[in-house]
Order: structure tokens, then sequence, then C-alpha cells
């Protein structure tokens, strides 16, 4: 099973907003790095969002598209 990067975002909450936006999708992801730039604080290490590599298209269009209201 290959991954690929489908963001790399600087704030943790923004990371995980971006993964739940996916998991809502049916599209599940995972956060790497996502510890490291707790430590040693936001803005300075990347979150790589990771899909499985055929979710990558599908994954990328549901983070372009605009957030619907809730």
């Amino acid at each position: 099973m290959a991954l690929a990067c489908v963001d790399t975002l600087y704030s943790p909450v923004e990371a995980e907003i971006a993964r739940a936006r996916l998991a809502a999708a049916g599209i599940e992801a995972v956060l790497f790095d996502a510890g490291i730039a707790s430590l040693i604080g936001p803005g300075v290490s990347g979150i790589r969002l990771m899909v499985l590599a055929e979710d990558a298209a599908r994954a990328g269009a549901v983070l372009r598209a605009p957030d619907q209201p809730g």
C-alpha cells in the first residue's frame, strides 16, 4: 500500500480539520510528523496529510472544495 502526501499544513488544528474533512468524505487519512510539530511549535515543521495513493486525486478535490456550512 503506497501512501501519497496530499497536503502539508503548519498548524496542528488545521491539519486535524483537513483529516476530518477527508474522513467525512470516506477517505482514510493519517497525519505524519504531527508529534514533532507540536514539540517545536506550529509553523516551523510541516504536518503531512497522507492518504492511499489511489485516493490522492479524490482527496485533493475534497480539500480544494469550499467548506460546506454545517
